[in-house]
Order: C-alpha cells, then structure tokens, then sequence
C-alpha cells in the first residue's frame, strides 16, 4: 500500500509528520512538540506547560488552534491589520518627492524633506521616508544601478614634509581646505583625474577634472579656489602626491597659503575631502550620464558642485547647505 499524504490524526508522531511537511519554520515545529508531548502525558496540559515552560494561557489559544490534519496551523499568523491605513498625503506630494529622488537618486528622506520644506510645504522626514517606500513597493521608483566606476588614489612617498603645527586653529572658514585626488576609471583605457578640496569648516568644495594629476595643473587649481570659495584660504592640507610639489608649492607660497603635508600612511586625518570623494562619485559620477572628455566633462561638473554648495542638505551642518554656512559665519552666527 503507497503511504496517505495527507495527516488525519493528531497521534502521529511528530518525526513522521515532520518529514512530511518539511516547510514547516522552526517555531511551528517547537509548537509540535508541546503537543506530542500533551497527548504522551494523556493530555495533562499543566505537566505540559511545566515542562515547555509556557503558560497556560499560550498552551490552551495554540489547542484551540491546531489541527492534526494540516500541521501549518501551528504557523504564526499575519498580523496586518485588516483595514490598512490609507496614505496621509496627496499625490501631487507623492510626485514630487519622485521628482526630486529621480533628480537627486542617492539622497535619501532628511535631504529631501529638508528640499520640500523650503517649496514650502509641512511634510516630516518619516512621511517623505513613508513616501519612498510605497513608491518601491509600487515598483514606480526604482533605484538608478552604480555605473562601474574604479575611484582609486596613487600614494607615493615624499622626501619632505611640514607637519600642521599643534597649535594651529581651525575655527572659520578658509583656515583648513582639504585637497585630494582621484582616479575616474570610466571607460577601458581612459583615466581621468578629479580634484576635490574641501572647507574643513562650511564644507564648501571646489571641483575640477583633468586628463593628468600633475603639479602644473594641481598649481591650476588655486586659481579655481581663488575664484569660486567664497573666502580667503589660509591654509592648504594634502597627503604624500607628488602632484602637491614642485609648481603647486611655488604657487602656494607665492600666494602666501600655508602648506600642510600629512604623515605617510594617514588618509584619515584628510577625512573631509576623503568623504567629498565619495559624496561625488556616488551621487554624481555613479547615477548622471556623462560625458568622458575632460572638456566635456567640466560644464557638468561645475554644475554639480553648484548643486552640492548651494541646494544639497549636509548632515554635518544640521541640514543646511554650505552657502548657508558661509551666510552663518558672516553673520557672526558661527556654523
């Protein structure tokens, strides 16, 4: 005789039953157990509860619950409410919130409520958060794929170095501009150098891009920052490079900006720029189609950094932009 499929009786052992229905989550299994146990202690449900260490009240709700012949009645069950909340928001909210993540995919809900706040409108981070994950689940927003991209930093060592002094402070704008470089590996064969300095203080950047990381167009970039930071730069903080000598400490010390080279084998005490680093390969590099020329490429780069400086929430200054930053201090209000 072939061997029934389907389990009528409750008295059959657990192994048995078990290994057919093998689907069965091991709290549904645990729950098995209490009653091959029950039914062996002649259905003594306090010996039971004892033993499993389980109330009564528990032991009994599962009792009234299991069904010998269908084993998935010992499975926990759904405990989404039958009436569901509808959303509290309107769908003209829920649009834009899907243009601004389209526009900005690698900000997440504090950025974009601090974006919608200021069009004026009362939402909380929660509800933008809210929005985003119904806009998944819809399958309406889907998140843009990394573009494969190798971001990595030549080191080398130098001959010299000067320290930062101990005593040096950092307390306004302009007093440390991090500055650092790194490989954009976009295309086979093609290698482009991006240029990232970082205000220590407001988090302003300045960007820029070359087909080289050499001295002469390290040297390039002080005039960039000479023109697009909002303020005087006392000091400039680089690792090892040699892109960071020979005509780029010329031109540092005939504008008269402090130079500050760190100790070999130290990224993390350029911890600004090395974050600017990511910020802009993952919200810029990894999610725009771009071009891959460096003549090219600069409009949009500029545009970038425009967007970063002046539009983009920064965590770091409790939501606000680096401009407003710069606007606090100038006021006297610090950052």
């Amino acid at each position: 005789m072939g061997v029934t499929m389907r389990i009528v009786s409750a008295t059959v052992p657990g192994a048995l039953r078990l290994a057919r229905v093998p689907e069965l989550s091991k709290t549904a299994r645990g729950r098995l157990r209490w009653f091959d146990h029950y039914h062996a202690q002649g259905e003594n449900a306090s010996l039971t509860c004892r033993h499993f260490n389980i109330s009564r009240q528990t032991f009994y709700r599962w009792r009234r619950r299991y069904d010998g012949g269908d084993l998935t009645s010992l499975e926990d069950r759904s405990h989404r409410p039958q009436r569901v909340r509808p959303p509290t928001w309107s769908h003209e909210l829920e649009a834009e919130v899907l243009r601004l993540r389209e526009q900005y995919p690698r900000w997440g809900k504090d950025k974009l409520a601090v974006l919608l706040r200021r069009q004026g409108r009362l939402v909380s981070t929660s509800m933008v958060g809210r929005i985003l994950r119904r806009l998944k689940e819809r399958g309406i927003l889907v998140e843009a794929p990394r573009l494969a991209i190798s971001v990595r930093r030549r080191a080398q060592a130098r001959p010299y170095a000067v320290r930062k002094p101990k005593g040096y402070l950092v307390e306004g704008p302009g007093d440390i501009v991090q500055v650092d470089t790194l490989d954009l590996r976009s295309l086979p064969g093609v290698v482009l150098k991006h240029f990232s300095a970082r205000d220590a203080v407001t988090r302003w950047d300045v960007l820029s891009v070359h087909a080289r990381a050499t001295a002469v167009t390290a040297a390039s970039l002080l005039n960039e920052l000479a023109e697009r930071m909002p303020f005087p730069v006392r000091a400039i903080q680089i690792d090892g490079g040699s892109e960071f000598q020979a005509q780029f400490e010329e031109a540092c010390q005939r504008r008269g900006v402090l130079l500050f080279v760190l100790p070999p084998r130290s990224p993390k005490l350029n911890g600004r720029v090395e974050r600017a680093h990511r910020t802009h390969t993952e919200e810029f590099y990894e999610v725009a189609d771009l071009p891959w020329t460096v003549a090219e490429l600069k409009p949009h780069l500029l545009a970038w950094e425009k967007v970063y400086n002046t539009i983009r929430p920064h965590q770091a200054l409790g939501y606000r932009t680096p401009l407003e930053a710069v606007q606090a201090f100038a006021a006297g209000n610090g950052a």
